[in-house]
């Protein structure tokens, strides 16, 4: 018995330093985002014509919305058709915005975006579409809308008009406009949906409408091009797609670039997976992207609850990440606006969801359709997120593989007051922060909290007994500083 009590005299007394050097615990990391679409006033601004003060209150309410719930990340449509719902010398303002396309106003909503949502360290991710020149909730076109300026260029298709993707000026328009936003405002991200070539669109007997890309296609083979219709449109997306992101990253090396496809790339009978046919039916080769590198996330729309079989949310989930051979971040698209249209729907769909991105570190992340039902609170949304998804705030995922000079921890001051204790810094030369981690310890160990940028000071409370406070500083790429 003796010998026994000595044991574990040593075994306790070995544990305690231990527990006392007990390491500092990791934030949580992980891409909260929302979509907040422009188009027919899906989100914002609520009606068209808004006053400025109006549009302001909207955007305040929805980042502060934002900001509540926790997440670090809004992917803002700036161009729904052909058209800007910002500044733009290329591009008419937008209908949605000001009531009649091109009539311009004297206040540009997404350097708003950008300033507010940075204030509160949230990144903006700036969601282009890239060929569609007209939806049919709009009723003025502006002169200098490019259906107007350059109609050989735009080809109608069922009730929209649509920019040809194979068209070479198409591609250096679209692109053109993207470097423009790129290069004018202080964006942490550029973003595509799942709008390549539109969906299938029917006549009036039913039959599918092919798209009227004739004139470049048989211009294509005229000069002796060996590939089929199907292929020959997909290489012309591709060549777009690859060309986006290398101009994107020539002029902001650190802007990251994003597709949200559908999430179907093709039907796999053998997994049970049935539905569109991605490839075939909008010539997009999202896996392509995927595994080319040529994006840093992909965030597949998966639209579907785990009890519908045949585009099962966990099979998608699962084969996505099977085909992510260079470990790129992938955060799937979800159905926020489904909860409650069925049985299958609860809120607990969507937590249930959000937890199995997080069984593998390359799909810790998600992207909600859209910001309107987390708005609406449809389902009790908020309240089940915060309770059960995001209990804490958390920093984005790094991205590894985009080259970066880590930022420096901050120079921090320590003062000491009756009944606080306050810890204020001041930032070094180097990468500007995004984020500060503020780690402090007191008796019961370590506790942590995640700032912006714009934050510079904490106080805390006496009563904890601070014995160490760290600062660290978090760029818009995820790198944390290494503490001193």
């Amino acid at each position: 018995m003796r010998k026994f009590n000595l044991l574990v005299l040593f075994v306790l007394l070995a544990y305690v330093p231990a527990l006392r050097s007990q390491p500092r615990p990791q934030p949580a990391r992980e891409f909260r985002g929302v979509w907040i679409a422009t188009v027919d006033n899906i989100d914002f601004p609520t009606r068209k014509n808004l006053s400025i003060d109006e549009q302001k209150a909207e955007l305040v309410t929805n980042l502060e919305l934002a900001r509540k719930l926790r997440l670090n990340a809004i992917v803002f449509q700036v161009r729904p058709m052909a058209d800007a719902v910002y500044r733009s010398q290329l591009e008419p303002w937008s209908e949605f915005l000001t009531g009649e396309m091109g009539k311009s106003q004297d206040f540009d909503p997404f350097q708003f975006v950008v300033e507010e949502a940075h204030a509160r360290g949230i990144l903006v991710h700036a969601w282009f579409n890239p060929y569609r020149a007209y939806h049919p909730s709009t009723k003025t076109v502006s002169p200098d809308h490019i259906s107007k300026r350059r109609p050989d260029l735009v080809r109608k298709y069922g009730k929209y008009l649509w920019m040809d993707p194979t068209d070479a000026e198409v591609q250096r328009h679209s692109l053109g406009v993207i470097l423009d936003v790129v290069k004018r405002y202080d964006i942490d991200g550029v973003h595509f949906d799942d709008y390549f070539y539109p969906y299938i669109e029917q006549d009036k007997a039913g039959k599918d409408i092919e798209f009227p890309d004739d004139k470049n296609w048989d211009a294509y083979q005229r000069t002796g091009g060996k590939m089929d219709r199907g292929d020959w449109r997909r290489s012309e997306v591709n060549k777009f797609i690859a060309s986006v992101g290398r101009e994107v990253k020539r002029v902001k090396p650190q802007v990251v670039y994003g597709i949200s496809p559908f999430g179907i790339w093709k039907p796999m009978p053998e997994k049970g997976i049935e539905g569109l046919n991605a490839y075939t039916a909008l010539f997009a080769d999202s896996r392509k992207w995927l595994q080319d590198g040529t994006v840093d996330y992909l965030a597949p729309q998966l639209y579907w609850e785990t009890a519908r079989k045949a585009q099962s949310y966990p099979v998608l989930l699962d084969w996505w990440k099977s085909q992510n051979t260079k470990k790129r971040h992938i955060w799937p698209g979800l159905a926020t606006y489904r909860i409650g249209r069925n049985e299958n729907w609860p809120v607990g769909e969507l937590i249930n969801q959000l937890r199995l991105t997080r069984q593998a570190p390359e799909t810790r992340g998600a992207i909600h359709y859209s910001l309107k039902p987390l708005r609406n609170d449809l389902g009790g949304v908020q309240a089940a997120l915060l309770r059960d998804s995001y209990q804490t705030h958390a920093l984005i995922p790094a991205s590894p593989w985009i080259k970066a000079i880590k930022p420096r921890p901050p120079t921090v001051t320590i003062t000491r007051g009756p009944g606080f204790v306050n810890a204020s810094w001041r930032e070094t030369v180097g990468t500007p922060a995004f984020w500060f981690v503020v780690y402090a310890k007191d008796a019961n160990g370590w506790s942590h909290s995640i700032l912006p940028a714009s934050q510079k000071s904490i106080r805390l409370s006496a009563d904890r007994k601070i014995q160490k406070v760290i600062v660290n500083s978090v760029d818009r790429l995820g790198n944390e500083s290494i503490a001193r």
